[in-house]
């Protein structure tokens, strides 16, 4: 059962009709901090603005999109390099989606996205999981991803049965990841069971954002998987507030502390005592947009920019308009649209990564809000 946190409001049941939108609002006003808030408004200034072109910008989110749609397989999934992760890549690329706005009923993507939706609800497995251990190598990934995606789904979706159809599936998904859950709190790339406890950061911060979204969405979510998820995090991170690779070891990540530092505002740890000197390590490598002195530039900045998001003001603003220069820049054209070929995981992956910081400002999914 979900249990919220003292800082935290009870989660909202969306009801039929009443669609994403009218969600966000209403949660953006029940989880508003005042302090938050007020840096927040800071972006407006216009010392927090700088040089922006907003036009170029928006043709390369557009353009992405499109390329991505031209990418969707008939079934509704996209795919990495070589077919590997479908359920992840189906989950990223449908969340740059709803990011722009569509939804399974409206929308310029709208098709798109319902496509998306059908694909990952036929990859339910009874015990949960969301996605196939046999295509999904690292299927804990494909499952966490698949949470928050279609747990922003759910928030917008008028159909009584498609909504009901969600609910069973979001629910099963829940149970699947508490199972999972090793002993120290963590995930691995499999469930503890089949990896022998292993566990690991980047797919802990998966679940954790997953299973907010559930949260979010009327999901019962146990406080205890959320409550270990914390201790564990607080267990790798290390004095100068780099989080490790796992609870076993691996040294500080400036990639993992900066989806550390996310999974704590997604579980509404905003005033952790570790927060502080996590922010520090992660600015001390990740501040400058130039450093390409660490390993997974893209996934670093896919979570680097949603703590950026949260903190607001000038903080934002300055680093937004770096991330945004930069990726203009480095975006590619086909015949397609535009894409973003880096990464050794493919264009699918940087694409749909690249477009959900681009559109953060949007604010439309819940899962991203301030």
């Amino acid at each position: 059962m979900a249990l919220p946190t003292p800082r935290e409001p009870a989660p909202i049941r969306p009801r039929s009709g009443i669609g994403r939108r009218g969600v966000l609002v209403a949660l953006a006003a029940l989880a508003a901090r005042v302090g938050r808030d007020a840096r927040a408004a800071d972006d407006d200034a216009p010392e927090a603005r700088g040089p922006r072109d907003v036009k170029a910008r928006d043709r390369v989110v557009t353009g992405g999109l499109d390329w991505l749609v031209k990418k969707q397989s008939r079934r509704g999934s996209w795919a990495a390099n070589e077919g590997r992760y479908p359920t992840a890549m189906t989950a990223l690329a449908g969340t740059a989606m709803l990011m722009e706005g569509s939804t399974t009923t409206q929308g310029r993507y709208a098709e798109a996205v319902r496509q998306a939706v059908d694909y990952l609800v036929s990859r339910s497995r009874t015990n949960g999981l969301i996605g196939d251990p046999k295509g999904d190598d690292r299927y804990t990934y494909g499952h966490g991803f698949a949470m928050l995606f279609l747990s922003q789904v759910l928030g917008e979706e008028e159909d009584e049965r498609r909504r009901e159809e969600l609910v069973r599936v979001l629910a099963k998904a829940v149970e699947f990841s508490g199972r999972a859950q090793t002993p120290d709190g963590g995930w691995g790339y499999v469930s503890a069971k089949d990896g022998n406890n292993f566990d690991e950061g980047s797919t802990t911060i998966t679940q954790v954002q997953g299973l907010r979204g559930c949260r979010n969405a009327g999901i019962p979510v146990p406080r205890e998987i959320i409550d270990k998820a914390i201790g564990y995090i607080h267990k790798c991170t290390m004095p100068d507030g780099g989080v490790q690779y796992s609870s076993k070891g691996g040294g500080g990540r400036p990639a993992i502390s900066a989806a550390a530092i996310a999974c704590l505002f997604n579980a509404g740890e905003y005033d952790d005592t570790h927060v502080p000197r996590m922010l520090a390590y992660a600015e001390k490598h990740l501040g400058n947009i130039a450093n390409n002195g660490f390993g997974h530039w893209h996934y670093a900045h896919f979570y680097y920019s949603q703590v950026m998001y949260r903190e607001g003001g000038k903080k934002w603003g300055g680093y937004r308009d770096q991330i945004e220069k930069r990726l203009v820049g480095e975006a590619q054209e086909d015949r397609d649209g535009t894409y973003w070929p880096q990464g050794y995981i493919g264009p699918v992956y940087t694409t749909a990564t690249n477009l959900t910081i681009l559109q953060l400002d949007k604010g439309t999914l819940p899962i991203y809000q301030r």
